[in-house]
């Protein structure tokens, strides 16, 4: 990748300098093409979109008042031109692209496995991001290159729009569609392939999509001999980690030179906004050289080199969780009130015509102990009122995202260091009177913050006055010297309040013996603190092997053995399963696939309490 320019360079190109203009352009072309091509998949608007985001930049550049922030500033422009082009296409006729009008030059999956002769699981990895939803892929484009150390976490937030927990959630989901993806992949590369397989591809066109990525991993799920393509995954961050996009070949630079620099050249009197106001025209040769440069010597090729990894990193497993080698119980992803679904409240259902015929549900039973993890889907209120929750939280400090029914009561929570804001601060207290501690500080993918981060924020939560509950661990909440056990330690040893404790729980074990193992780890969190608990995420997961996710029946079980343990435990004040949306990746082990159907799941915590 050519080096990105300084910020003398955009201070030049701001004043209208036509070579600072060129040098800006070549240095962040290759940025704009890779979060672009990668979105796009190698469609033919790749190159419309990449002079669309140039022209854009250049033709609001005078208006830049930070120099500083323009790499976030061009990355913010980027997807929002791609979400542009994503609604322009969805307005039109859904057709689906004939395979020659597809950009080769732009098809970074492709190139990658091709010119990097990727093999193994890294060839995998490249293939199932063509198995990703479209929402995803644009995230996909963003994650790819804060993995390779070319964008910062902060900058994906700005460029998303949507806050820091938030954008760590998406991601999640979006790493666990494409380790489902990646067993997909498997799955059909396997030799010979599963009979039983072969008979269900027997309607598939062979073009990757959302409805057979479903079909064909619920199948590996499920069969014995397919269900080996989701044992021994790298995670991703493994595969990906220390690489760097691979520098343009010297013809790029050729052409560029004798094209772009040209075509300013010839114009060099006329400042670059002013170009702008007359309507671009300098812009606009500048950009028709520099693509054309770009498009012959593969600029819209831009690949990755993949090194070493200097060390290994927690492996995503399905939607919300890495594996972590520990004897404690499997951590999880927390989620928030933005993951990657649809972002559209429901009213309640209306009674359908329908109803009448169906046996009435049982009425819900209504605790005020129990509670659940809610981030945004279609229903999510009447849901919320459905289940008989008492309480609900959507890792957030309002409920702007995700408003519950009158009765339900919200619980803020400071989700990490950049939350610990005065007006975040004051956001929070207005919802309550009980505030939710940092979520998961000991996962990097979460609010990943040091014992020392945590203890000196946190007297500004407690001058809220608010009731406070610790900060949730994935794990370990009951070890000596653990996260949790330090920071305890550490708010006794200086005066600091903690008025219970968080913790979160998913277990591997599907069997009946689940229930005994999840409570005795709420006990032996309470008696290492003799403090109430808050068990502010639980359920059953697989991170590491096959089946990944419980039977409706082993779902039934656990919760009702797990709700009645911790409706009896007086210690116990609050427990929250995740989550509330059967939707998309959730389907697995949401409770509600709207406002007004529960999973089989669902109809046993409606019945819990």
């Amino acid at each position: 990748m050519a080096r990105q320019p300084d910020i003398a360079t955009v201070l030049a190109a701001r004043a209208g300098d036509p070579a600072a203009v060129d040098r800006l352009v070549a240095g962040y072309l290759p940025l704009v093409y890779t979060i672009v091509g990668r979105a796009l998949e190698g469609h033919a608007d790749v190159d419309d979109v990449v002079q669309e985001v140039m022209i854009r930049v250049l033709r609001n550049l005078g208006e830049l008042r930070e120099p500083e922030a323009f790499r976030s500033w061009l990355v913010a422009i980027t997807v929002r031109q791609v979400r542009e082009r994503f609604r322009g296409r969805h307005s039109a006729a859904d057709e689906i692209l004939d395979p020659d009008l597809r950009d080769p030059g732009a098809d970074f999956t492709d190139l990658a496995i091709t010119r990097l002769e990727l093999s193994g699981q890294r060839r995998e990895t490249a293939e199932a991001t063509r198995w990703l939803d479209e929402e995803y892929r644009e995230l996909l484009s963003l994650w790819w290159l804060e993995a390779s150390g070319e964008l910062t976490r902060d900058e994906i937030v700005e460029a998303t729009g949507v806050g820091r927990q938030h954008a760590a959630v998406r991601i999640q989901r979006m790493k666990g569609q494409l380790e489902t993806a990646r067993a997909v992949v498997r799955a059909l590369h396997r030799t010979p392939r599963c009979a039983e397989l072969i008979s269900l591809l027997a309607g598939w066109d062979g073009r990757p999509g959302a409805l057979w990525r479903k079909r064909i991993a619920r199948h590996t799920r499920e069969c014995r001999n397919c269900g080996a393509a989701w044992h021994d995954l790298i995670a991703a961050e493994r595969l990906l980690a220390g690489m760097a996009l691979v520098p343009l070949p010297p013809a790029y630079f050729t052409n560029l030179s004798g094209t772009a620099t040209s075509a300013t050249t010839a114009a060099k009197a006329v400042p670059v906004k002013l170009a702008a106001k007359a309507g671009g025209s300098v812009v606009q040769k500048v950009l028709a050289g520099t693509l054309a440069a770009g498009a012959v010597a593969g600029a819209g090729g831009l690949v990755v080199a993949y090194q070493s990894p200097s060390s290994p990193a927690a492996s995503p497993a399905a939607v919300v969780v890495p594996a972590v080698a520990s004897s404690a119980p499997a951590p999880a992803i927390s989620a928030s009130p933005s993951p990657s679904v649809s972002r559209s409240p429901s009213s309640s259902p209306s009674a359908s015509p329908q109803a009448s015929r169906k046996p009435a549900a049982a009425p819900a039973a209504i605790s005020a102990k129990k509670g659940v993890g809610v981030w945004k889907f279609s229903g999510a209120k009447a849901a919320l009122k459905d289940v008989g929750a008492g309480w609900y939280y959507d890792w957030a400090p309002n409920d702007n995202e995700v408003p519950g029914p009158a009765g339900v009561e919200f619980v803020p929570m400071i989700w990490g260091a950049a939350n610990v804001t005065d007006a975040t601060l004051k956001e929070a207290k207005s919802e309550g009177d009980v505030l939710l501690g940092f979520n998961e500080p000991d996962l990097a993918e979460q609010s990943n913050m040091s014992v020392e981060a945590a203890l000196a924020a946190w007297p500004k939560l407690e001058a809220t006055g608010m009731t406070l509950v610790s900060p949730a661990v994935a794990f370990g909440g009951d070890t000596a010297g653990g996260w949790l056990d330090r920071f305890m330690s550490g708010a006794s040893a200086t005066g600091l309040r903690v008025d219970a404790i968080a913790l979160h729980w998913y277990g591997s074990d599907f069997s009946k013996a689940s229930v005994d193992q999840f409570l005795g780890y709420v006990d032996a969190v309470h008696k290492r603190y003799d403090k109430p608990i808050w068990i502010t995420e639980f359920g059953l997961i697989n991170f590491g092997a096959t089946p990944r996710y419980p039977s409706d029946a082993q779902k039934v079980t656990f919760i009702k053995g797990a709700t009645a343990g911790l409706e009896k435990r007086s210690f116990v004040q609050r427990y929250a399963w995740f989550g509330l949306p059967a939707v998309d990746d959730s389907v697995d082990f949401g409770l509600y696939e709207d406002g007004k159907t529960p999973t089989e799941a669902g109809k046993a915590y409606r019945a819990a309490g």
